[in-house]
């Protein structure tokens, strides 16, 4: 997916109108617009203005990574003193067995909460 992919995903899927994008970030809509069709590029201040207002890491949005979260979410704590970069760091930290097992582990729960169970 593009960068204007991606902006237009974010903003649609957020139920807002391009003009009120533009007035939320102090820009044109024309601006908007051209990042959307990929016709112009952000700079790097506009470029953390939209990660910040969409809540995604700057690199999800020039496609480093597929994740969206920001780098600041990994601060979060999860469960106790636990944060989600602990738990990264676990989980990489694993043989690839290991890591595959804590995979299907995490989908079992995920389908049984689901199921309501």
């Amino acid at each position: 997916m593009t960068l204007g992919e991606k902006l237009y995903f974010l903003r649609t899927e957020r139920g807002i109108y391009q003009k009120e994008l533009a007035a939320e970030l102090h820009m044109s809509i024309s601006g908007i617009s051209s990042y959307e069709n990929d016709i112009h590029f952000p700079d790097i201040k506009t470029l953390e203005k939209l990660a910040r207002y969409f809540h995604v890491s700057t690199d999800y949005l020039l496609g480093r990574v597929e994740y969206m979260a920001p780098i600041d979410d990994m601060d979060k704590n999860m469960i106790g003193q636990y944060t989600v970069s602990d738990i990264v760091d676990t989980v990489i930290e694993l043989s690839p067995e290991h890591r595959q097992d804590f995979i299907d582990y995490i989908r079992l729960l995920k389908s049984s909460e689901d199921s309501g169970q």
